[in-house]
């Protein structure tokens, strides 16, 4: 072996350093690139080493070598291998990468603002369609009244009785099932006072005509014994 050929030095910082000794000499493989630099031990400092380790180790390593590039003493590069293009490149993939996972985390933000927006969309739209008006079936006056013309008999009172009942709901409501009164907030055909007290009567207490006209029988009879003592009182105080 010539000197030249002891005096490889690493081109790029090893990744991996074994060390082999081998006739006092110890050299240091570099698992980096293929690159090996080799370096002479000092026999004070590792005394006894050359003899543990035979000839042909030593040769067999060495051979392993590659040979310097002319005009290059002490550099071993591996032949076709450009480290900076490979680090370029390496710079270049990591680059693309970031970019990549950024663009991917910015659309599934994206995705889930517009989710986001349409939900509250739709919530918007639910809550405006829960505050619009309950629809009020067209009941007539003449329905209303016919209506309760028959009910009369349920309640043991004969149809004079209707003359009464329609004098006093005319005063009071027209006959109208959304009647409602801005002073006292009275409401609906009987002009319940307040108009939730129809609930007794059914949940459709706002709309159902049958339903106020039933709870306005119910009040009369309990309150006055029959329409007849109802208009009475309406006549006498303005009110029932």
């Amino acid at each position: 072996m010539s000197e030249a050929s002891r005096k490889y030095v690493l081109s790029k910082k090893p990744s991996k350093i074994t060390l082999v000794s081998a006739g006092g000499t110890v050299l240091a493989a570099a698992a980096a690139f293929g690159t090996v630099a080799l370096w002479p031990a000092t026999p004070s400092a590792r005394p006894g080493l050359g003899a543990q380790v035979g000839a042909s180790a030593n040769s067999a390593l060495l051979e392993a070598i590659p040979p310097a590039s002319p005009g290059k003493a002490g550099s071993a590069p591996v032949p076709g291998f450009d480290f900076d293009q490979q680090m370029q490149r390496s710079q270049v993939l990591a680059t693309e990468l970031s970019d990549a996972r950024l663009a991917a985390a910015q659309r599934q933000a994206a995705a889930r603002a517009a989710a986001a927006a349409a939900a509250a969309q739709q919530q918007a739209a639910q809550q405006q369609a829960n505050q619009q008006p309950t629809s009020v079936p067209a009941v007539s006056p003449g329905s209303a009244q016919q209506i309760a013309m028959q009910m009369l008999g349920s309640y043991g009172w004969s149809s004079s009785q209707f003359t009464c009942l329609n004098s006093l709901w005319n005063e009071e409501s027209g006959w109208n099932v959304t009647a409602s009164n801005p002073s006292s907030g009275a409401y609906g055909i009987p002009q319940a006072l307040p108009g939730s007290k129809m609930a007794s009567a059914g949940p459709d207490w706002e709309t159902d005509a049958t339903t106020q006209i039933t709870w306005g029988l119910d009040y009369i009879r309990s309150t006055y014994g029959s329409p007849c003592a109802a208009w009475d009182h309406e006549e006498a105080d303005g009110w029932y």
